[in-house]
């Protein structure tokens, strides 16, 4: 997988303003209110313009405020990091033909990658579950999507110590992450997520 691009979901501007309003005198606010542009050292307001009062940004209480995505440059696999947890979302068409289970070497190297990633970390729990879009009936859905969360599951429990377990569910058509009515959609809700929460964290 390419690092292609990163984000936080803090917003990093914020972060700033929190830091630099409290250490700001009622003075510099009334100078700032009073005329229509501060210098280039300071906040620019227009006239009448006041800052609202600062606030703090509880992050410990939400512990998924914060993460990091990566992902490749088709948007096909992706890892995101937060406080909580480490999650692969891998689409289906990288792993499996349509509308099978039987995982190509190709699919199996990539996941014994993940795996090596994994075992860095030393989970004591990682799970698997798989998903799809909406075509074809639900029963058929939550049954494909249980055989290939499974046989991801197979192929990561080789490459990582007996000590970890494992939790393996197919979800079906539920809990997608992008719209069924067009195919774009539908590319992205057939997936097998992995998920696990790194030791010490």
């Amino acid at each position: 997988m390419r690092p292609i691009r990163t984000r936080l979901t803090a917003p990093l501007l914020t972060l700033t303003t929190l830091i630099t309003a409290p250490n700001m005198t009622a003075g510099g606010i009334q100078q700032a209110a009073a005329s229509p542009y501060r210098n280039s050292s300071g906040f620019a307001l227009r006239g009448g313009a006041t800052l609202a009062p600062p606030r703090i940004l509880d992050l410990v209480s939400d512990p998924a405020a914060l993460s990091q995505v990566v992902e490749d440059q088709d948007g096909s696999e992706r890892r995101e990091d937060t406080t909580a947890e480490v999650t692969y979302e891998v689409q289906a068409e990288v792993l499996f033909a349509k509308d099978s289970a039987r995982l190509s070497s190709s699919a199996r190297s990539r996941i014994t990658a993940i795996a090596r990633e994994i075992n860095q970390q030393q989970p004591s729990e990682v799970r698997v579950f798989g998903f799809t879009d909406n075509l074809g009936s639900s029963a058929h859905g939550g049954v494909l999507s249980t055989q290939r969360a499974h046989a991801v599951q197979a192929v990561l429990a080789d490459g990582l110590p007996s000590t970890v377990s494992f939790t393996t569910r197919g979800f079906g058509e539920r809990h997608p992450i992008a719209s069924n009515t067009a195919e774009a959609g539908r590319r992205e809700n057939r997936r097998v997520e992995i998920s696990f929460q790194p030791t010490g964290r």
